[in-house]
């Protein structure tokens, strides 16, 4: 009795028999291997598409001792805009290089939760991570677990800038303050990100050099944790402050959180207060009025970090740490401080 190949999953045989060749120059082909005339591998792989035949990635891994597969590390913040616009650009310049992705969240921020996210994707053969998870614990794990795969971080701190690729949140913070200290305000108050993360605390830290660089005073930082609501709930203290006449939030959710509590103690957006976000969302363009931010080139991060690992996966020229600057993008949010 003859098996109907429509009723299973086509194999590397039936590929050979409906292609005129062995099953090994199928796996040639399979696996680029250079000897194979360019019309035989045309036929093979049109015979592939025909029967819709996958090759079985962990058979082929036992083959080749390779997965082609890199692996991301990411901390379940990853709803937030940031982290999610890297594991997209990151996933293009993988498959764009010819490699699939793995991602592993970890848990909860703990030795324990991390060690189980890095088992995850070392089980899965992984030939290089990408860490997308700007906490101290997670850097400090990394570093000390001597992994056997090369890694990049993406928006490490500055003791693993040996394997890092940035964006320069120094810098963009620091435009943004410039920003406001040239349309006149004296006293900008700034809203962090939780400070357990890099990018809260460059960005912090850029804000308050812009300051001391212009001779004003750094007010005491506000700290929110990203989203919305704590830009709410912190512009709500803030704006009885009657000397404050903008404030810079680290990224443009809370920036958000603070219209909505501007709009409830009647103070308006530019005229008596000056807002600017950080990262611009798709979403700020459309924020009224429009809010000045600072754009990150998350693409060209992924691009970079992916270009990066498959260098050193496969021996070729390694570029070296690199950091993008970002830029500043200026809309209806901000204004002349009101005299």
């Amino acid at each position: 009795m003859s098996h109907d190949p429509a009723q299973r999953a086509a194999s590397i045989r039936d590929v050979a028999q409906l292609a005129g060749v062995s099953h090994q120059t199928v796996s040639r082909v399979i696996n680029d291997h250079p000897s194979i005339r360019e019309s035989t591998r045309q036929r093979v792989l049109d015979a592939m598409e025909q029967l819709q035949y996958r090759p079985n990635r962990a058979a082929r891994a036992l083959v080749t001792a390779r997965s082609r597969t890199l692996g991301v590390l990411s901390t379940t913040a990853a709803a937030l805009y940031g982290p999610v616009s890297s594991i997209n650009a990151v996933q293009g310049a993988a498959r764009d290089a010819g490699y699939y992705l793995a991602v592993a969240q970890i848990p909860q921020l703990d030795d324990a939760g991390i060690a189980a996210a890095l088992d995850h994707l070392l089980a899965q053969a992984v030939e290089g991570i990408i860490v997308i998870a700007p906490q101290d614990l997670v850097l400090e794990h990394i570093s000390s677990a001597r992994l056997a795969v090369p890694y990049v971080t993406l928006q490490g701190g500055s003791e693993y800038v040996a394997r890092e690729l940035t964006v320069d949140q120094e810098a963009g913070a620091r435009a943004a303050t410039a920003h406001l200290v040239s349309l006149g305000h004296r006293r900008i108050l700034h809203l962090t990100g939780p400070l357990v993360w890099f990018e809260a605390q460059a960005r912090a830290a850029g804000y308050a050099r812009e300051l001391e660089a212009a001779g004003l005073a750094v007010p005491p930082l506000l700290e929110g944790d990203w989203s919305a609501e704590s830009g709410y709930r912190a512009a709500r203290s803030f704006l009885r402050d009657p000397e404050a006449t903008a404030v810079f939030a680290s990224n443009d959710q809370m920036a958000l959180g603070v219209y909505h509590a501007a709009r409830e103690a009647g103070r308006r957006i530019p005229e008596d207060l000056s807002v600017v976000g950080f990262d611009d969302i798709p979403e700020a363009a459309h924020f009224w009025p429009p809010l000045t931010t600072v754009l990150q080139d998350f693409t060209e991060l992924g691009r970079r970090s992916v270009e990066r690992l498959v260098a050193e996966i496969e021996g070729g020229e390694v570029p070296g740490p690199a950091s993008l600057l970002p830029e500043l993008i200026v809309r209806a949010s901000t204004a002349p401080a009101p005299a």
